[in-house]
């Protein structure tokens, strides 16, 4: 592979804490990456904000505004992973929709096209930069947009499943499923706009555990354990 985009969710980064950052599970990720930048894959990585806030967090506030906190909470994310990336020797640029003062830069894909060739990795904050979009449907949407090989998505738990492993002991994990059988069924992969847009632009994910030793790497090298959803 030349070019994937890894989806981290806000929670995993958080740890046991469930939310914060546990720093060492982030310098963890750090240093996968960087064994991928070193064998010249290039790195996009979109970050949720649930390890602070998810749209769902308030029934008071209005659903714009709240949407918004949330994109502000994927900077942050994003500010942060990105400096412990850069203390274990990466160079990265965080890119985002909308203006963040010297925060970011902003997102476009003759940018991405030139931070890619300086070697660095790259962290799109901030969503799609509107409300309604999930930054399931940014990790889709950026991966197509930089025309990544395949999408990374590390998670709780380790794959796809025919019902919630958490609550059904005898749930069935997928090796392998294809996407339009994930959209049918209404599997927890990604939400439905996300999963549709995949389908449409044939953009192929690999699902895996976060928590799982050298995960991130697996998924590139062969030696993976999770699902392949296949378009």
């Amino acid at each position: 592979m030349k070019r994937v985009l890894l989806k981290l969710s806000g929670e995993a980064l958080a740890g046991a804490k469930k939310t914060g950052y546990d720093e060492p599970t982030v310098t963890a990720v750090a240093k996968q990456v960087k064994k991928l930048a070193e064998q010249g894959i290039e790195v996009g990585i979109v970050i949720g904000g649930g390890n602070f806030w998810r749209g769902r967090t308030s029934e008071t506030i209005d659903r714009t505004k709240a949407d918004q906190i949330g994109m502000l909470a994927t900077v942050m994310n994003c500010i942060y992973v990105s400096e412990i990336f850069r203390s274990v020797g990466m160079d990265t640029d965080i890119m985002t929709p909308f203006a963040c003062s010297s925060f970011t830069v902003p997102f476009s894909k003759d940018a991405v096209k030139k931070a890619f060739a300086e070697k660095k990795v790259l962290f799109f904050a901030g969503g799609t930069g509107h409300p309604y979009f999930s930054t399931d449907t940014a990790t889709v949407l950026r991966a197509v947009e930089i025309e990544a090989d395949v999408i990374l998505l590390a998670k709780a738990v380790d794959g796809v499943y025919d019902s919630d492993p958490a609550v059904n002991p005898d749930a069935h994990r997928f090796d392998s499923i294809g996407i339009e059988e994930v959209i049918d069924k209404k599997l927890a992969v990604m939400d439905l706009t996300a999963s549709i847009m995949s389908m449409e632009n044939k953009m192929p994910m690999y699902v895996f555990a976060l928590q799982e030793v050298d995960s991130i790497v697996k998924a590139i090298t062969g030696d993976f354990n999770g699902t392949k959803v296949t378009v």
